[in-house]
């Protein structure tokens, strides 16, 4: 037996929740155990996505070719809309750090005028990224084509707007001569999808047969994403041929030779696993962005009230920032990896 005995650690040594031995509260503390874990969390997901990518044959999706459009603008805009996103985001992360700021003066109107501007840059962001989805399920007018050698090509140019269909072969619901001008781009590529245009002509979903009324393409260039016998990846086709090739495939009759934007079985832009890390990664993202946007609704709430005023401090309003801080920090790294990369 060792003649060491043990020695006793009275209560007011220890510390029992009230007298940090780092001078942090414990609110403070369990709040950076909690980020530590969510970082170890994202770290793990970034990690994968980039196992998965390394270790793909196919053309992984570029980001200023599949994120290239503006609101009300349409395409050619490459990762513009995605940097303003970003900036936003960044600019409610110093908004944030104001409105703590303001806190420790105990200046209530400050805080509450800063939270107000982070919460508007919050709600900026989760409407951007709602919009961002939208256009990546639904994808682009062209979509990704199956040529004849069996290739796969992402299409670039502006397509021609569809004007109208003319009923030739009167179906349950369009007569013969009938113009039909609403919800063309859906019907059509609906059509595409099924293999029920040939040579120009439509066939819709009650079994009329329609002209396609179009203005011509600008500029079409096909992009090889998956090789066949004859293109290899990365390879470009251009001009006449590129449109030739394109509608050849489109006229063909057949079902399933274009895909149209993305899902968690399909993806426009290149191979499948993107869609899905981007789904899953970017919404688990855009989830903590909505959460902390709501816990923001909720800190302001009390700071409104007077509650953290009457307290003496604004502590709640300091953890509100770790935890925004920390959203903003891993789309530094998500936008990294998704867009630049």
């Amino acid at each position: 037996m060792s003649g060491h005995a043990t020695k006793e650690i009275d209560s007011a040594t220890l510390w029992g929740g009230k007298v940090s031995p780092f001078s942090t509260s414990y609110g403070k503390l369990m709040m950076w155990f909690f980020l530590v874990s969510d970082a170890l969390t994202f770290g793990g997901l970034l990690i994968a996505y980039g196992f998965t990518r390394f270790n793909t044959l196919d053309a992984w999706p570029i980001g200023e070719e599949t994120f290239n459009s503006m609101p009300f603008l349409g395409h050619g805009y490459p990762l513009l809309y995605v940097a303003l996103m970003t900036f936003i985001l960044i600019v409610s992360s110093v908004t944030m750090v104001l409105a703590v700021e303001a806190g420790h003066r105990m200046d209530k109107k400050g805080v509450i005028k800063w939270m107000i501007a982070t919460i508007i840059g919050g709600f900026f962001f989760v409407g951007s990224q709602a919009w961002e989805w939208s256009h990546f399920i639904h994808g682009s007018e062209f979509g990704k084509v199956e040529l004849a050698d069996g290739s796969q090509a992402i299409v670039h140019g502006e397509f021609g707007a569809l004007q109208n269909f003319t009923v030739t072969e009167a179906g349950k619901h369009h007569k013969k001569g009938e113009v039909i001008t609403e919800d063309l781009m859906h019907q059509y590529q609906h059509a595409v999808v099924a293999g029920h245009v040939e040579n120009g002509m439509i066939t819709l979903h009650d079994g009329s047969v329609a002209k396609v009324n179009k203005a011509a393409d600008k500029d079409m260039t096909l992009i090889i994403k998956v090789k066949g016998a004859k293109y290899k990846l990365n390879d470009r086709i251009e001009g006449a041929d590129a449109s030739k090739q394109y509608y050849a495939s489109i006229n063909s009759g057949e079902a399933h030779k274009v895909i149209y934007g993305a899902n968690l079985k399909e993806n426009e832009y290149g191979t499948q696993q993107y869609a899905q890390f981007f789904f899953f990664i970017t919404g688990f993202h855009g989830f903590h962005v909505f959460s902390g946007v709501c816990i923001n609704i909720i800190i302001l709430i009390g700071v409104l009230r007077g509650l953290y005023h009457k307290r003496g401090h604004y502590e709640m309003v300091e953890k509100t920032g770790l935890y925004w801080h920390f959203v903003d920090l891993v789309w530094v790294f998500v936008f990294t990896f998704f867009y630049l990369v």
